[in-house]
């Protein structure tokens, strides 16, 4: 089939928040953060279906009314990410599949145009990522400074990641649960993705002041792609 699948997953709790519901149905600019981050994927003429790993015991998805638009499915996910993305694999009927994080409303349909670009032009995929710009210091078991890391050529990984759907079917078969990227499971099994550098308003929201940065990107990328 044409065109490309993204898979969301969104079983999470989102611990880190501090709040009483999972973090990819808090409020933001008005609507569910989810509800952003899947009508951004939607948006993108690229993206023909957006499919979303929910939770066994989830309550608040049903709120969002994104199970109505015609090119969203929703899959039962599982107790890790990689779980969960495999769960949507199975949904997946395209050749090429990207998987974004729920928490990453920003995403710009600049930053998926050169991810696709890039990861077309490479068997093992690409994954969008930002290039480490801080001091990196190694710690001990007692949290004190064991030694510097050096920061040249190091990358935060962020998302979406994008993939041959088989290679990346075949990755996480093979991969630990623990895995916490899809890059990481291609990795396992040979592969050497492609860095491809994002956009500074790509964030996830992970901590509670997460949430007004996104807010403030939002408002800036309003009638933007």
């Amino acid at each position: 089939m044409p065109g490309i699948s993204a898979v969301v997953p969104a079983a999470g709790v989102g611990s880190r928040m501090q709040t009483d519901c999972p973090k990819q149905y808090l409020s933001l600019a008005g609507k569910m953060l989810i509800q952003h981050t899947v009508e951004r994927l939607l948006s993108h003429p690229a993206i023909n279906t957006v499919i979303i790993a929910i939770g066994a015991k989830d309550t608040y998805f049903a709120q969002t009314g994104l199970s109505e638009h015609p090119n969203v499915r929703v899959v039962l996910g599982g107790a890790t990410r990689a779980t969960s993305v495999q769960a949507g694999l199975e949904a997946v009927t395209t050749q090429w599949v990207m998987v974004h994080d729920a928490a990453r409303p920003c995403i710009t349909h600049s930053d998926i145009d050169a991810l696709i670009t890039h990861a077309q032009s490479h068997d093992d995929g690409a994954l969008l990522a930002a290039p480490v710009r801080d001091t990196m210091k190694r710690a001990n078991a007692q949290g004190r400074v064991a030694y510097t890391v050096d920061r040249q050529a190091l990358w935060h990984a962020l998302t979406p990641q994008m993939f041959l759907t088989q290679t990346l079917k075949q990755a996480l078969i093979q991969a630990d649960d623990t895995v916490t990227d899809e890059a990481s499971a291609v990795e396992a099994i040979g592969g050497q993705p492609v860095l491809v550098p994002a956009s500074a308003s790509n964030i996830k929201v992970t901590h509670p002041e997460d949430k007004w940065l996104a807010e403030f990107y939002l408002s800036q990328q309003e009638g933007k792609s």
